[in-house]
């Protein structure tokens, strides 16, 4: 064996770029405050639909879920105080890769709380 891990690349057809290539996100979030598995969901769910792109972490300050497209800020839970819907995020990076403008998420669903 050559050292092979087994795993496999798709490469699109010619003249085709993945979905999802050449758009980069970074998600700054506040690791202490437990939000690391929502930004584990949440990459994971873009991974699925965009396998393609490029998903960085940056750990933030204290309530952080800040999410940037390609070096814009899309969505704060710092001003929305929730965290973002998937649909509105891969809505926002389809936008991106087609080269249209993105628009600030505003729609958020609330953070969980225990009674």
């Amino acid at each position: 064996m050559s050292g092979d891990t087994g795993t496999t690349a798709v490469a699109p057809p010619p003249g085709e770029t993945e979905p999802g290539h050449g758009v980069r996100i970074v998600v700054e979030y506040c690791e202490p405050c437990g939000f690391e598995a929502t930004y584990l969901e949440l990459a994971s769910a873009v991974k699925e639909q965009y396998p393609g792109i490029e998903i960085e972490s940056r750990l933030g300050g204290t309530g952080a879920f800040e999410i940037e497209i390609n070096g814009q800020l899309v969505f704060s839970k710092l001003e929305n105080g929730g965290f973002p819907y998937e649909k509105d995020l891969i809505e926002a990076i389809r936008r991106a890769s087609n080269g249209e403008p993105l628009e600030k998420i505003t729609n958020s669903r609330p953070p969980c709380v225990i009674l």
